[in-house]
């Protein structure tokens, strides 16, 4: 299949036209904040949150806003996994001939995506964090490892006393990404021409068979810039879990602003982490779509 590419972009009179009217209005703003806005400003106080010094050993570690900088990473990473393992075995679902199994994943999507996000977070903090997990003692199983395996654990998870919220804000933000993903995963199988189900069909593979080895190889690549999408979104989402005292960016944020009252310095550093974290993301998705379009052409997508 050939690769289709986009005529080259040319620069019209129109468009400098609304690139002055877009730096107008920007300056106007700037000079507006800064020559109007009775605001103490006060930058040099917020380096200081990013790393700390031991006065004792002198040695470096991470301060508030880098620890919350990771702990948004691993939400999301973690969520989005989990969140694409549920997608796929609910787009499968959606998929089936089973009626069963259609109306479940109907279901799940349906009831997911017409729940406020705030609330599934509530019911997963106060129901699975407080009610469920407490029962299977995973601080206690966490603190019985070998000191390397704590370590890697609150590496790629949690401290252990913070790890109970932290496993049930995964599982919301799981569940409430894999609702979107199933609709992907759908979207991408039914995408594939039916022709391609019933030549399957002739060559004697079993329904299994014509999913896996026919099908599904073709929505992959279909589905892929999609789901990486799906993972800027979920960086996105990670900030509500803040609502319920789990410690990433936005709630160290609150913090910060709390005790310090630098309301506009941390909000506008908040902003710009969130954005070299999701503008880094986007351009390695823009490789990917780039490498899939010369792979497989203009079918993707």
């Amino acid at each position: 299949m050939a690769v289709s590419f986009s005529t080259p972009k040319r620069i019209s009179f129109f468009d400098l036209l609304l690139l002055t009217i877009f730096l107008g209005g920007a300056g106007y703003v700037v000079y507006r904040a800064v020559v109007f806005l009775d605001y103490p400003w006060s930058w040099e106080s917020i380096p200081q949150f990013f790393f700390k010094r031991d006065p004792v050993s002198g040695s470096w570690s991470p301060n508030l806003l880098v620890q919350g900088f990771l702990t948004t990473i691993r939400l999301s990473v973690w969520g989005m996994l989990l969140g694409t393992l549920v997608g796929v075995a609910m787009g499968l679902a959606r998929t089936s001939r089973s009626l069963f199994l259609n109306l479940l994943g109907q279901a799940y999507v349906g009831l997911i995506r017409n729940i406020p996000p705030l609330v599934l977070i509530f019911i997963f903090y106060f129901f699975i964090g407080d009610q469920l997990l407490p029962y299977f003692h995973l601080e206690n199983i966490f603190a019985s490892l070998p000191i390397p395996l704590q370590n890697l654990a609150t590496f790629c998870l949690a401290p252990l006393h913070l790890m109970t919220p932290f496993l049930s804000g995964v599982l919301a933000l799981a569940l409430l990404e894999g609702a979107y993903i199933t609709e992907i995963v759908r979207a991408g199988i039914e995408s594939i021409d039916p022709g391609q189900w019933e030549a399957a069909a002739s060559l004697g593979f079993s329904r299994r068979g014509q999913l896996c080895y026919v099908v599904l190889p073709q929505a992959l690549p279909r589905v892929l810039l999609p789901l990486a999408g799906q993972f800027i979104s979920t960086i996105k989402d990670s900030a509500i879990v803040s609502v319920v005292s789990i410690q990433e960016l936005t709630f160290q944020g609150m913090e910060i602003m709390a005790a310090t009252y630098l309301s506009l310095e941390i909000w506008i550093t908040i902003t710009l982490l969130y954005f070299v974290l999701t503008f880094t993301c986007s351009l390695l998705v823009q490789r990917l779509e780039f490498s899939l379009r010369r792979r497989w052409g203009v079918g993707v997508g």
